[in-house]
C-alpha cells in the first residue's frame, strides 16, 4: 500500500500522457509462453499497440510503423528489438528494470523518430553474493549469472556485474512437439548474450559499462534469413553535491541483415553507428529543468534485388546533432511542461525546430485531467514497404535522395519524415486499488518514405516516367482514436484491460496503365479498428506458491486486397505469344478495400514455486498458447490459394532454477 500512495503522488506532480511504464512485477502477470515471461508479449498489451502477427509479425504504435519507433537499451539504440518468431525480443526480462514506452506525444528529451519511444533501462547485478537461474522449455533455454565485483560492505562503494544468455531451439524441437504447425513447421532460432558490470560510489553516482550480440535465424525451404546485431557501451549517473542531476551515455551498435534466395543476387543491409548523450537536470523547489546535447552518427549499406530484377543500392554515412530543453513548472494543481527539441540533420544539410507541450490539471485528488502535443522528424527508412504485409526482410536506409520532385502537385523540398503529434486525456482513481485511464490522440503523418516496390529501370533510361525509376515514394497519411485502460491490483488479484479505438489512413500517388497519376486514399495493412486485451492474474495459498496468469486478446480484421480474378500473362519480348507459356497472374480490387476475419486468442500459464534449500528455488510453468486452438488467418497465398494461419494452440512446460 506504501507504493500505491506514492505513485498516485507521483502521477499528480507529473506529465505523463500517452506513456506506460513497464516493471519486472509486470512482465511476470502475463502467461509465460515456455515458462519465462518477455517484454515482445508485454507489449502487445498495452494501449495503442498493434501486433500484426506470430511469425514476422512487429509492433504497430497508434499508426506508426516499426521504423518510426526507437528502442532504447541504458541509452543505445537497437535497431531491431525482436525476434522473427515475434513472441520473443532480445532482452531477457529477468535483467528488466523498468521500461518506459511512448505512445505519442513525447517530451523534448527523445527525438529522432515520428511514431513512438520504448527506453529500457537493466538493472545493477546482486552486490552481495553469486546468484542466478537456469531455466528450460521446449521453446528455448537460459542462463542468468550476476554476483559482486568485489567484496561488499555497508555504507561503501559497491561493484557487481549481470550476465544473461538465452537460445531458443524451436526449428529442431517443432518437427517433434508441434509437428502440426504448419507444413513448414517453425523454422525459427535465435540466440542472444547481454552483459554488464555496474560500479557505483559512496554518493550514489553510477557508472556501467554493458554489451551484447543478438542474432536470429529463419530458415524456410526455398529462402533463408539472418541477421546478427552486436553492440557495447557506457552510462553514467553523476550526483553532485548541488541541486543538478547528470546522466549520459555513449555507445555503439552493428546490425546486419541477410536474405539468401536461389538465384544468389544480394540482398542485403546494415547499419552501425555511435550514440552520445548527456543531461543534465536542475531542480527548484518542486519545478525543475532539464536539458542536454546528443549526437548520433551511423552507416547505412543497403543492396537488394527487387522482384522486377532492378538493383537497389545505397550507401550513406549520417550524422545528427541535437539539443533540447523541457521545463516542468508546478502550480499547484496545474503542472506544466513546455519544450524545444533542434535536431541538426548534418548531412542532409535540414535543421528542425521541434516544439514540444504538456500539461497536467488535478480537478480533484482522483481526477487529473492531461495533454500532450509536439512536432517530431527523422531521417532512418526502413527497407521494407508499408503495404508488405509479410516481410522478414528488416533493413535500414538513411538521407533518401531519390525522392520524386512532387507530391500531390506540391515540390518536395525536404528528405525527412515528417509528424504531429497531439493528445488528450484523464485519470482516475477509483479508491486505491484500481484506476481508468482514457486518452485520445491525432497523428498528422505529413511526410512518409517508403521503398518503391515498382522500381523498373535506372533513373537515366530516358522517356521513363518517375514513378517506374525513383528508388523512393512519398506518402502522407494520419491516425486517430481512442485507448482505454482500466487496472485493478489488490493483494492475489490482477486486473488489467485495455480496449483501442483506432483509424490509420494513408494517401499514395497511383498510376493507370496509361500514365496517369491519381490520389490512393487507403487503409494501411495494420489498420486494426478494433483491439481488446484483458490479462487476469490469480496467486493462490497461503504463501502465494501457485500463480495462475491469462490473456485474451480480441482484433477486428486488417485490411487486404482482394483477388477479382486471374490470367495469364505473357512478355511478348521474350518469345512468340502465340506459342510461349506465360506466368499467371492476379487482377486486384482496389488496394486494401477488404477486411481478414477477426482475430482472438487465449494464452494461459500455471506456475508452482517450490523452496529447495536457503536461497533456491524451483519454479514449474504449465503454459499454452491459444489455448482453446482458434485458426486465426495471417495472409493467403494468392498463387496456391493456401491459407496461412498464425499459431495453433502450443502448450509448453518449462522449469527454471534459480539459486
Amino acid at each position: 500500500e506504501t507504493n500505491i500512495v506514492a505513485d498516485r503522488q507521483k502521477e499528480k506532480n507529473e506529465v505523463k500522457i500517452s506513456v506506460n511504464t513497464i516493471t519486472q512485477k509486470n512482465l511476470k502477470q502475463l502467461p509465460a509462453f515456455g515458462g519465462e515471461p518477455d517484454l515482445a508479449q508485454y507489449l502487445q498489451v498495452l494501449p495503442g499497440v498493434v501486433f500484426s502477427g506470430d511469425q514476422g509479425g512487429q509492433l504497430y504504435i497508434r499508426g506508426g510503423t516499426p521504423v518510426h519507433n526507437k528502442m532504447l537499451l541504458d541509452g543505445m539504440i537497437i535497431y531491431n528489438p525482436f525476434h522473427s518468431i515475434g513472441l520473443f525480443s532480445v532482452i531477457d526480462a529477468d535483467i528488466i528494470r523498468s521500461a518506459d514506452v511512448y505512445a505519442g506525444s513525447f517530451g523534448a528529451q527523445y527525438g529522432g523518430r515520428i511514431g513512438a519511444i520504448i527506453d529500457v533501462n537493466t538493472r545493477e547485478g546482486n552486490k552481495k553474493e553469486l546468484s542466478g537461474k537456469v531455466s528450460v522449455s521446449p521453446i528455448s533455454s537460459k542462463v542468468l549469472l550476476e554476483g559482486p565485483l568485489a567484496k561488499f560492505t555497508e555504507g561503501g562503494s559497491s561493484s557487481s556485474y549481470i550476465l544473461s544468455y538465452k537460445s531458443s531451439y524451436l526449428d529442431k524441437t517443432s518437427p517433434i512437439f508441434y509437428s502440426y504447425a504448419g507444413n513448414n513447421g517453425l523454422p525459427f532460432s535465435f540466440n542472444d548474450i547481454y552483459g554488464k558490470a555496474s560500479f557505483i560510489s559512496t554518493s550514489g553516482s553510477k557508472l556501467n559499462v554493458f554489451a551484447f550480440n543478438f542474432n536470429d535465424k529463419v530458415n524456410y525451404t526455398q529462402t533463408k534469413y539472418n541477421w546478427n546485431s552486436f553492440g557495447l557501451g557506457t552510462s553514467f549517473n553523476i550526483i553532485p553535491e548541488g541541486s543538478t542531476l547528470i546522466n549520459g551515455a555513449v555507445a555503439y551498435s552493428n546490425y546486419l541483415m541477410q536474405q539468401e534466395e536461389a538465384d544468389g543476387k544480394p540482398r542485403e543491409s546494415s547499419i552501425n553507428g555511435f550514440n552520445i548523450n548527456v543531461n543534465f537536470t536542475y531542480f527548484i523547489g518542486k519545478d525543475d529543468i532539464k536539458y542536454g546535447l546528443e549526437m548520433n552518427g551511423f552507416t547505412t549499406d543497403y543492396n537488394y534485388t527487387n522482384t522486377y530484377g532492378r538493383l537497389l543500392k545505397q550507401e550513406e554515412f549520417t550524422t545528427e546533432l541535437c539539443g533540447y530543453v523541457r521545463y516542468k513548472k508546478n502550480f499547484g494543481r496545474l503542472v506544466m511542461e513546455p519544450g524545444l527539441r533542434i535536431q541538426n540533420y548534418a548531412s542532409l544539410g535540414e535543421f528542425s525546430f521541434e516544439p514540444r507541450f504538456g500539461m497536467k490539471y488535478n480537478l480533484t485528488d482522483k481526477i487529473r485531467l492531461k495533454a500532450a502535443g509536439g512536432y517530431y522528424t527523422q531521417n532512418l527508412i526502413a527497407a521494407v514497404n508499408d503495404q508488405d504485409v509479410v516481410n522478414l526482410f528488416y533493413g535500414f536506409l538513411s538521407g533518401p535522395e531519390d525522392l520524386p520532385k512532387t507530391f500531390k502537385g506540391s515540390s518536395i523540398n525536404s528528405s525527412l519524415q515528417k509528424s504531429w503529434h497531439g493528445g488528450v486525456g484523464f485519470e482516475l482513481d477509483l479508491g486505491r486499488f484500481s484506476e481508468i485511464n482514457v486518452e485520445g490522440y491525432y497523428k498528422i503523418f505529413s511526410q512518409l518514405t517508403n521503398i518503391n516496390r515498382n522500381k523498373k529501370y535506372d533513373e537515366n533510361e530516358p522517356n521513363k516516367p518517375e514513378y517506374e525509376t525513383k528508388d523512393y515514394i512519398v506518402e502522407q497519411g494520419n491516425s486517430y482514436g481512442a485507448d482505454f485502460r482500466y487496472k485493478y491490483e489488490y493483494k492475489k488479484v490482477y486486473i488489467w484491460a485495455v480496449y483501442s479505438l483506432t483509424f490509420v489512413n494513408r494517401e499514395a500517388e497511383r498510376y493507370d496503365f496509361a500514365g496517369n497519376m491519381q490520389i490512393e486514399n487507403y487503409f494501411p495493412h495494420f489498420d486494426r479498428r478494433h483491439n481488446v486485451n484483458l490479462v487476469f492474474t490469480y496467486t493462490f495459498d497461503k504463501n502465494k506458491t501457485w500463480s495462475f496468469n491469462t490473456r485474451w486478446n480480441y482484433g477486428s480484421g486488417f485490411p487486404f486486397t482482394k483477388t477479382q480474378g486471374y490470367y495469364e500473362k505473357i512478355d511478348a519480348s521474350s518469345g512468340n505469344p502465340l506459342t510461349q507459356n506465360g506466368t499467371l497472374s492476379a487482377y486486384f480490387t482496389d488496394l486494401n478495400t477488404g477486411r481478414l476475419p477477426s482475430f482472438h486468442r487465449l494464452d494461459a500459464s500455471l506456475s508452482k514455486k517450490m523452496k529447495l534449500k536457503k536461497n533456491q528455488t524451483l519454479t514449474i510453468t504449465a503454459a499454452a498458447t491459444n489455448v482453446y486452438n482458434r485458426e486465426n488467418i495471417f495472409y493467403l497465398n494468392r498463387s496456391t490459394l493456401t491459407r496461412i494461419n498464425q499459431l495453433p494452440i502450443m502448450p509448453t512446460l518449462g522449469i527454471n532454477y534459480s539459486f
